[in-house]
């Protein structure tokens, strides 16, 4: 691996982060909250860091997939370092693995966190913890590609190696343009979103910072009751029906603002995914009839949560750990499937979940009929062999680093239902899970080693395995 180039290429996305950082100043002095110096000081350090490094570290080779793992998996690493300086500075969290277990968390749009009263945080900190989670819902490099012409060399290695799912979308011959395009998308139905959210009685504030977080899939709330501290139908409708759009695959958004919606019905993926939402929502508004006294609120509350979760967006409505055990393990199933390919959601992807069936079934079939010669098949197209054999590595590894980092968490004191609901939290980056760690609780409890494992499980998550664990391939380090 080229170290030049990389920490070149490093250098210059800190320095992006550092313009970033004096957006919530805005904020701060809107406030008078105090944090104006506070933010300041993250945006000089942040950036006088990533410059110095652009100064010393140069380069002309070429970029190569290596440099390509490299950046980006060691970019996400300094993007949440130098994301906890304003609760540090700020005093939010003196703890710096709380810090950066809460930097984290928002990059990577997962939404767990150790902050126990979100009421006395300065505004603009809360806008700066909501704007991480947009920032890393579509791709911090994805956007760097967008506007820094220094990063077009070797961009799909970038683009590739960032982008959830087992393909990357290409909508433009150009990689600079299709993250354009993408993130043109992103930000029209986040600012829709945020007009909506108003007309339904959030202020400027609120709707800016729900509207940021939703489309990222993170779930960060500026109240300790998240969504359910709205007791409003409309906006409960509103950020369902948003979490729901959040959670498919963007390329199908472009198509449909380009005049094409039958793009969505065409795609085997969305079908599948509105059939899985629907049968949750289904099955759960049956089983907690029990809990429930009026339909509506039953429907409405087993709808949210379901998409919640599904999505990996993690806001909450209801304390969904007094629902029935089998709602409970519908949810955390749900947790496991996550969003479409391509879009900000989590877990182990529509596409993936949908594949990994139809290969069973055909597996079985050749069985009965070992003569018979049959595809598969997605959207009347084969599948190569190549990406089946990527999306069955995939699950091995995620179900393996499920179960070793569930183990350790044990082995760290954490109770059984804990540790377990603690890492898919985490590794599909939700937010909240069951136990000490449920939809009215937080991780501010756990042993500072389960939080540093489960930092570094949100890393793994988002950048969807592959791209994280090729560095720890000695091979990878090799000229």
């Amino acid at each position: 691996m080229n170290f030049r180039l990389t920490l070149f290429v490093l250098g210059w996305l800190l320095v992006f982060m550092g313009v970033v950082l004096l957006f919530p100043i805005l904020f701060s002095l809107w406030f008078g909250d105090g944090e104006v110096m506070n933010f300041l000081a993250s945006a000089v350090l942040t950036a006088g860091a990533g410059y110095g490094m652009t100064r010393w570290f140069r380069s002309d080779r070429r970029m190569t997939i290596r440099e390509g793992f490299g950046i980006v998996t060691f970019g996400w690493l300094a993007f949440a370092i130098f994301g906890a300086l304003p609760y540090l500075f700020g005093d939010v969290l003196s703890n710096p693995i709380d810090a950066f277990f809460e930097s984290m968390s928002g990059f990577s749009t997962t939404g767990s966190t150790v902050i126990t009263d979100l009421e006395p945080v300065p505004e603009s900190i809360l806008v700066w913890r909501s704007l991480t989670q947009w920032l890393g819902g579509m791709g911090i490099i994805v956007l760097s590609l967008a506007i820094l012409p220094v990063l077009g060399v070797g961009g799909m290695q970038l683009f590739e190696a960032e982008v959830p799912g087992p393909t990357a979308d290409r909508l433009r011959p150009r990689i600079q343009d299709t993250a354009k395009l993408l993130w043109g998308v992103y930000f029209f139905i986040t600012a829709l979103e945020a007009v909506f959210l108003m007309f339904g009685g959030m202020n400027f504030y609120e709707a800016v910072c729900h509207s940021l977080t939703t489309m990222a899939t993170g779930g960060f709330s500026t109240e300790n009751a998240s969504i359910g501290a709205w007791d409003s139908t409309y906006i409960h409708v509103v950020i369902t029906c948003f979490m729901f759009l959040a959670g498919v695959n963007f390329s199908l958004h472009f198509h449909c603002l380009r005049g094409s919606p039958k793009s969505y019905l065409k795609s085997e993926e969305f079908r599948f995914y509105v059939g899985l939402i629907a049968a949750a929502v289904l099955a759960l508004f049956l089983f907690n009839l029990v809990v429930y006294d009026r339909a509506g609120t039953n429907l409405r509350d087993s709808t949210f949560n379901a998409v919640s979760l599904m999505t990996t967006t993690g806001y909450g409505t209801a304390d969904y750990e007094g629902w029935p055990i089998v709602s409970q393990y519908m949810l955390i199933t749900l947790m496991f499937v996550g969003g479409c390919a391509g879009s900000t959601g989590g877990g182990m992807k529509v596409v993936r979940v949908m594949l990994l069936l139809k290969h069973s079934v055909l597996q079985v079939t050749k069985l009965i009929h070992p003569k018979q010669v049959r595809f598969l098949k997605m959207d009347h197209k084969p599948v190569g062999d190549d990406v089946i054999q990527s999306i069955l590595g995939f699950f091995a590894l995620y179900i393996g680093l499920f179960l070793f980092a569930s183990l350790a968490m044990a082995a760290f004191g954490v109770d059984l239902v804990t540790s377990g609901a603690s890492v898919i939290a985490c590794l599909s980056n939700i937010g909240p899970g069951l136990g000490d760690v449920g939809p009215t609780d937080n991780f501010a409890g756990l042993p500072g080693a389960g939080k540093v494992l489960l930092t570094f499980c949100m890393l793994f998550g988002r950048l969807e395995l592959f791209t994280v664990m090729v560095v720890f391939v000695p091979a990878f380090w090799r000229k």
